[in-house]
This record gives C-alpha cells, structure tokens and sequence, in this order.
C-alpha cells in the first residue's frame, strides 16, 4: 500500500510541476497582459480606498424633453483615448460614409479620463433594452470635486461642440442677387472639396504659420472678447492666376470646419451687400475674389464709389453682427496697386503671397501627384527653374496627372514646358560688320571711351527705318563708312584735322560727310 501512497503522491507532483511551469510560460510569453492585470489591481486597490462622488447625466430630463449635455458627453466619450483600452466598447459604423468608424461606451462599460491632474471615470449605466433610464454617470474624487467638477464640464462642451463642427457636412454659399422677399438671397450645395492643408503645395514654414494661426483663431474666443474685439479674422491671398489661392481657401474651409459663403460683390450696392454679410452664419468663411479688379471700378460706379463700399463692407458695424467668421479675399494682381486703407490691419490681418512654382514647389507637387521623393531627371528639372523658368501649380498639376502613370513621361514634360516658358537671354547688341567690330574693339581702353568710334559705331547699326535690324542695303553702307574711316585716318597722319562730331548738323559727323564728298 505504502508504494502505492508514494507512486499517487509523485503524480500529483509531477502535475503540480507541470502546472507552475505553464503558469511560468505564460506569464513570460504575455508579461503584457500580466502587467495590465497587475495595473488593474492597483488601481482597484486605490478607488476602494478613496472616496469619490457620482455624478448621473440622464438623457431624458424629468419634463421627457431631451438633455442636450447627454449627447455631448456622448459624443466627448466616444472620442477618448482610454475607450481604446477599455475592458469592452460597442463599435459602430456610419451610414453615410464609408469606412468610418466609432466606439461608444456600452451598457457596463467604463472609461476614464484626467483633467487638471484629477482622475475620472464616465461609466454607462443605462438599462438593456430600454427597460431603465439611459444615463452616463461621472465619477470623480470627493476632494476633486469642487476644484474640477464645472471647468471639466465646460471643457467638454466645448471639445464636443468642435468635434461636431468639423464632424458635419459642410456647405458651399453662392448669392443669387435676388431680393430676400421674392427668391433667396443664397443658395447652396454640399461642399466637397477634398483639398486639405497638409495636400497644399506651400513653403512648409509658411503653411506652419498660418496653421498655427488658424489655430489660435479657434481658440481665441474669451482672448478677443477680453480685448473689447469681434472675433474674427481676414486675409489676403494674392499672386498670378493659377496659383492655388482657390484650393488654399477650400483647405482653410476643411481645417476650421467652417462653410463657404462665395459673395459676388458685382451684385448690387452697398445695401444688397450688407443684407448678404447679415444673412451669413458664424462659423462660416466669407469669401470675395478678384478684389483688385472689383477696386477698379465699372458698370457705372466709380473707383472710389467702389472703394467706399469696400471699406463699410470690411470692417463697418454690419460686419460685426455675427462671430467667429474668417473672411479671405483675393486678388490675381500685386497689392502695391491697391489704396493702404484697404489693406491695413483690421481690414486685411494676413497677407499671404502665392507665386509662382519653384523647384521646392515642384518638389512638393511631385510627392503629391507622383509619389516621386527623388528622381534622375530632377537635375534637369531644378536647371530649368533655376535659369528662371517659372510654371503655375495649375499647370504642373495638369501636367502630372495627364503622365501619372509614367513619372519619367511626367518630369520630361515638365522639362520641355520649362524650356519653352525660360527668359530669353539678355538682348545682344545688333550685330556689325567684322571691320568696325575691330574698329570698335581698337579705339577702346579701359578707361576711356572715344566718343567719335562710338558714333560711328552706333549710326553704322542704324538703319533708315530707324530700327535696329539690318537691311539689304547695309553690307555697301558699312564699306562705305569704313572707307571713309581710313581717309580720315590718312589725312589726319597728313596734319589735316577733321571738324567735331558734333558740329554736324545731321548728328553723323564730318567723317561720314567727307566721305561722302570723296565719293
């Protein structure tokens, strides 16, 4: 019986061995889900030991009607980082776009957050199947409580008011010129434009700054109204046509979220103008294009007609009723001919000059277009803006998406367009016979200049039409003048001394008389 005993007793240890060493191998193949387990007891030590509020968000009220706080915090929830890590989530997806993605905090479900060093938690502590109260219920450290409850509420409104802002469709405005009473004064369209700024072909320093004042913008809301000013913001985008202003202001309308309200101002007067701007949203981007040429007056208003219009239209009282706008103008010309009135602060904060493409331009409009970060053809491309070629975003664009499917057919286009668009070379003198170019270069020292070879020089590359190219006539006309050189030449070595250039009434000099005579 005893070995019997012993036999049983060296099984179960060899189990028990068995058991550890998988334990063992477990904890090393996934010491990740032991660390997370081990922090999941921590921090389970730690709330048992504090004390902490609750705070229930219902989302009906008493009254039945709807508590708008509950779909904000709804929708801040579903945006947290920690939902990720979360014990469990309900994934969702959208109707309308596809491939997007949400998750929401089920029923049970907890997610936590930090604000202002305070640890929270939002858990969904709503009824299955409809048979309790929705609800979303905060839980928060009873010494945090009167420090963090109202600015961590007011930071999520108005977190998930931006989210569904940039969340939302956006709207492209056109004004129709009609009256308000009879026909809308706008009408509209989704605005699809997919144009962003990270796509935009700029000066990555340049787009840095506007990026970062844009931001600002959104976040200026208690810094302007402290300062006494309307919340908002203006620029000017100017530069040749084809230049990508258009697409910058789509990229300025998806960055901020905002609609696009397109004005014509050759619509009406000042009346129709100022009914417009009141009839605009907040939160919306007010754009006017070809500024200059609208400031040159026509159609019966004069320039400065038009000009006092703007001005009122910029920055009168009107244009203050309503916030958080952003109004961009442009203009296909150069501001230097444009009134300063126009274009002061106040008027026109940001001004943003868009030329020409160059090679850093180009650079970025290949990694667009192309995928291309580096090319053998790029050399060639970069000498042919560095002889001062110079191209539009538009047409390389063109140019790249008719050859995108051959990068090297694409870049020897490019080459090609930059050749036939190249400066021509500084203009030549009109070329002179061999003779007087001898002629000239033999009467010369550094230093001095023989104004007589000169007027000979220049009226030997004259002809009598008065331009600057030779006719049939000059081969004889050039014999001639440089036959007369060499008498002068001859008789001045004889001690006879020729009259002044000057003196000569036709401006050619004596020489070109004389010989004349000796003809």
């Amino acid at each position: 019986m005893m070995p019997q005993e012993g036999g049983g007793c060296g099984v179960a240890g060899i189990v028990a061995y068995a058991a550890v060493a998988m334990v063992a191998l477990r904890v090393v193949l996934s010491y990740k889900s032991v660390a997370h387990a081990v922090g999941r007891l921590w921090r389970w030590a730690d709330e048992w030991a504090q004390a902490y509020q609750y705070y229930e968000v219902p989302r009906f009220g008493c009254d039945g009607a709807e508590n708008p706080l509950f779909r904000k915090v709804a929708a801040y929830v579903a945006a947290l980082p920690s939902l990720e890590d979360a014990d469990a989530a309900c994934v969702l997806s959208s109707a309308s776009k596809t491939n997007d993605f949400t998750l929401q905090l089920g029923p049970g479900h907890t997610a936590h957050d930090a604000f202002l060093g305070a640890r929270l938690a939002w858990t969904n502590a709503g009824g299955d199947g409809g048979s309790g109260r929705e609800r979303l219920v905060l839980r928060v450290r009873r010494h945090d409580r009167i420090r963090v409850l109202r600015p961590y509420l007011q930071h999520l409104e108005s977190v998930s008011d931006e989210m569904e802002l940039r969340r939302r469709d956006l709207r492209f405005y056109a004004n129709t010129g009609g009256d308000g009473a009879l026909s809308p004064r706008w009408v509209s369209a989704p605005f699809t434009h997919p144009a962003t700024l990270d796509t935009v072909a700029m000066d990555p320093d340049l787009k840095t700054r506007i990026r970062t004042d844009l931001e600002s913008f959104l976040k200026g809301r208690a810094y302007y109204h402290r300062l006494g000013r309307v919340w908002r913001r203006s620029y000017l985008l100017y530069g040749p046509p084809g230049t990508g202003k258009s697409t910058f202001v789509a990229a300025m309308a998806r960055f901020l979220g905002y609609d696009v309200y397109d004005i014509d101002l050759s619509r009406g007067g000042y009346d129709d103008l100022r009914a417009l701007l009141l009839e605009t949203t907040p939160r919306s981007l007010i754009l006017v294009e070809d500024l200059d040429r609208y400031l040159r007056g026509g159609d019966g208003d004069t320039s400065a007609a038009r000009m006092s219009r703007m001005l009122s239209f910029m920055d009168g009282l009107s244009s203050c009723c309503g916030e958080e706008r952003v109004m961009v103008f442009t203009m296909s010309g150069h501001k230097d001919g444009v009134d300063p009135a126009v274009l002061r602060p106040g008027r026109l904060d940001v001004h943003i000059h868009f030329p020409m493409c160059d090679f850093e331009g180009f650079k970025a409009l290949a990694s667009n277009y192309l995928g291309l970060k580096d090319h053998k053809l790029y050399p060639q491309v970069e000498e042919g803006f560095q002889a001062g070629a110079r191209l539009s975003p538009a047409e390389l664009g063109e140019i790249m998406l008719a050859n995108r499917g051959s990068p090297s057919r694409a870049l020897r286009t490019v080459i090609n367009a930059l050749q036939h668009v190249a400066p021509p070379p500084p203009a030549a003198q009109p070329r002179a016979s061999t003779a007087s170019r001898q002629l000239r270069l033999t009467t010369r020292w550094p230093g001095h200049h023989d104004e007589s070879s000169s007027a000979e020089a220049s009226a030997a590359n004259q002809s009598p039409s008065g331009g600057s190219g030779f006719t049939k006539d000059a081969p004889m006309r050039e014999f001639k003048k440089l036959y007369g050189l060499i008498k002068i030449r001859s008789r001045k070595d004889g001690g006879v001394v020729p009259v002044d250039d000057t003196s000569s009434p036709n401006g050619q000099g004596s020489d070109v008389n004389s010989t004349e005579k000796d003809r």
